[in-house]
């Protein structure tokens, strides 16, 4: 029989580098999840609102995130039904870059993304896509958070960015949030004719043996196509390598979520 979650976890789906494959793991994790009957909301953190657009939905939107940040609407008061059923998306706009600077002058900046989790009881899972860049939005998602899975490409680049990252994370547990871990690291746009792929990710296996995925997802023009469509890939091509590699992520983030 399956065993339910008796509580919430949240996960912030983070790189300050972009174009890694963070939004398209944020929309296909969370897509794949609702697949399998689990109730997932999706808050698109993201001022691009890359998430936001390639589940279908209009970076226009009039209620989004911006306004839960800022105390002017609950959570519950923005959230969208997305595809496939069991998802909710909190969507983002480009109004979202202000709160960036309006939350500096706010007592317990860091703490907003957090209260406005802390009455949601609805769902199993909260993915947090975080924008490319270690500022407030992203330590607002660190610190609403239990862990962080870090998407990231295998190439040289990555690895001082990887540095950089666990870095706030460890600053972020010793000062805000002192129950964060790294859930995991998970290599995307994987080539595997690239030699330097190959090595970095061999680097990767020897420095996180525990916490890489063994899971990998190739460069795929299938995920790239989807978010045009405002579909998840698993919805737009089930059946392409992209596709089947995130139901492997996702059954893998299952597995790591229950081992303990």
């Amino acid at each position: 029989m399956e065993v339910h979650p008796v509580i919430m976890r949240t996960v912030a789906i983070a790189n300050q580098k972009g174009g890694v494959g963070k939004t398209t793991t944020a929309v296909n994790l969370a897509a794949g999840l609702a697949q399998v009957g689990k109730r997932v909301l999706l808050i698109d953190l993201d001022p691009q609102a890359n998430a936001t657009t390639g589940l279908g939905f209009g970076s226009s939107a009039t209620s989004t995130i911006y306004h839960v940040l800022l105390g002017e609407l609950p959570l519950s008061a923005v959230l969208l039904n997305a595809s496939p059923a069991g998802l909710s998306l909190a969507p983002s706009s480009p109004d979202l870059a202000g709160a960036e600077v309006e939350l500096y002058g706010r007592p317990d900046r860091e703490q907003h993304l957090k209260n406005a989790l802390a009455p949601v009881n609805n769902f199993e899972y909260v993915l947090i896509d975080c924008p490319p860049a270690l500022n407030m939005l992203t330590i607002n998602a660190l610190v609403a958070a239990d862990s962080v899975l870090i998407p990231m490409q295998c190439e040289y680049y990555a690895l001082e960015g990887l540095t950089q990252l666990l870095g706030t994370v460890r600053r972020v547990r010793a000062q805000l949030n002192p129950h964060l871990e790294v859930h995991g690291l998970l290599r995307t746009m994987f080539d595997t004719r690239n030699r330097l792929s190959s090595e970095v990710g061999l680097e990767l296996e020897r420095h996180f043996p525990d916490k890489l995925y063994r899971t990998v997802v190739p460069r795929n023009i299938r995920l790239a196509e989807a978010p045009s469509f405002g579909r998840a890939a698993l919805e737009y091509d089930p059946a392409c390598a992209g596709s089947r590699a995130y139901q492997g992520v996702a059954a893998e983030f299952l597995r790591r979520e229950w081992v303990e």
